[in-house]
């Protein structure tokens, strides 16, 4: 018999890649491996999503998968999640219903299932000028109802904790800081084999910068384009992620000029590959105007990578004190920092070295440790 049942938003665990995706994969997988004999984890999904990422969870018989019941078209399946899945939660028998992605259901506080929410980031409120104005009001109005119905909040980063205090009004002795942890593979070196395949398959150039990330506005690849004017002729710039508008305008700015043949837009990569592709590079740079955690800083770490980030939001608390920090809107400081982490610089295989002595705090065990901490006080009405 199965004494305690934690159940899961899992939602973006089936359907998402990268971010969300990546942090609540990582978490369950961590606490499958955590938590006692006698707990279930339940992950609750409007639909199962992509069996590539199914794949990527636990098979521990601890992790069960749950789909909505009696709710067979997908309009009504994305509104479960908002509140009918509570329904299904007390039938469960779940005592604690934990949202990994910045929602909670309307109405679980009154149901008495315990929840806790992990609250990534507040970009939406912060600088919501990167999103569409609908977009924005319902991101805020899920903070706002996840505050409301959460026994705990975790919050990935001191800097999020502070935004959620600031932003949504909530006492600081409500919210738990847990850092978000990355898939250990990024600490394991690829094979040759791997490398030369990722790298015959992108047609990667032989020295390269690497940003991993949406290339979006906030992101600001941009930024790394244009060092690239004060760095050697053969340094170019990979970047990964999904393209936008931003994407298309930034290869617009240099289209005919020789810095074009330097930048690499890689789109569509699966998972797979990054951890190659990190290995390969020379440096990774993180631009960023605004992030919650940054766990790309955290993958390259671990990969080997020496690490330049932007200043004036939460990066240096993801790459700590020996990466390297500058303006996101100083491409000459951006060009000058990378200069100090080539190859062959001073000092370059020793800030590799501390720096992944640092990042050792974000592996997954000790996440794992501290969440299943607030679950058990959560539990025991100590929230």
């Amino acid at each position: 018999m199965t004494n305690t049942i934690i159940g899961y938003d899992a939602k973006r665990v089936v359907s998402n890649a990268t971010g969300l995706g990546n942090y609540g994969r990582t978490l369950v997988n961590d606490l499958a491996g955590a938590v006692p004999a006698d707990w279930q984890l339940r992950l609750y999904a409007p639909d199962s999503g992509r069996a590539d990422l199914r794949r990527q969870v636990s098979a521990s018989p601890r992790v069960q998968m749950v789909y909505p019941r009696r709710w067979p078209l997908k309009p009504l399946r994305s509104l479960w999640r908002v509140g009918p899945v509570v329904d299904d939660l007390k039938r469960d028998g779940v005592q604690l219903y934990h949202g990994l992605t910045g929602e909670l259901p309307w109405g679980i506080s009154r149901s008495g299932v315990r929840s806790v929410v992990t609250i990534h980031d507040l970009i939406f409120l912060r600088h919501p000028e990167y999103y569409h104005r609908v977009d924005a009001a319902i991101y805020a109005w899920k903070f706002r109802t996840a505050c409301r119905e959460a026994d705990r909040i975790i919050a990935i980063s001191e800097r999020t904790k502070l935004d959620v205090m600031e932003l949504g009004g909530v006492s600081a002795d409500r919210i738990d800081v847990v850092y978000q942890s990355c898939s250990p593979r990024f600490a394991s070196a690829p094979g040759d084999w791997q490398k030369a395949e990722v790298s015959r398959r992108y047609n990667l150039p032989r020295r390269f910068l690497l940003s991993v990330g949406t290339i979006e506005a906030r992101k600001n690849v941009g930024l790394a384009v244009r060092a690239l004017r004060h760095l050697p002729d053969d340094i170019h710039l990979v970047a990964v992620g999904r393209s936008t508008k931003y994407a298309a305008q930034v290869l617009a700015g240099i289209e005919g000029t020789p810095l074009r043949r330097r930048v690499h837009f890689l789109h569509g990569v699966p998972d797979a590959d990054l951890q190659a592709l990190y290995s390969m590079a020379e440096v990774f740079v993180y631009p960023s105007f605004y992030e919650g955690f940054g766990i790309p800083v955290i993958e390259a770490i671990h990969s080997g990578l020496p690490v330049v980030a932007a200043t004036g939001s939460c990066l240096e608390e993801a790459g700590g004190p020996h990466c390297l920090y500058v303006s996101p809107c100083d491409d000459a400081a951006l060009a000058a920092a990378v200069g100090r982490l080539l190859r062959g610089a001073d000092g370059r295989e020793g800030r590799i070295a501390q720096s992944r002595d640092y990042v050792r705090r974000f592996e997954g065990t000790g996440v794992a440790a501290q969440v299943l901490d607030i679950y058990r006080r959560v539990l025991q009405g100590e929230a």
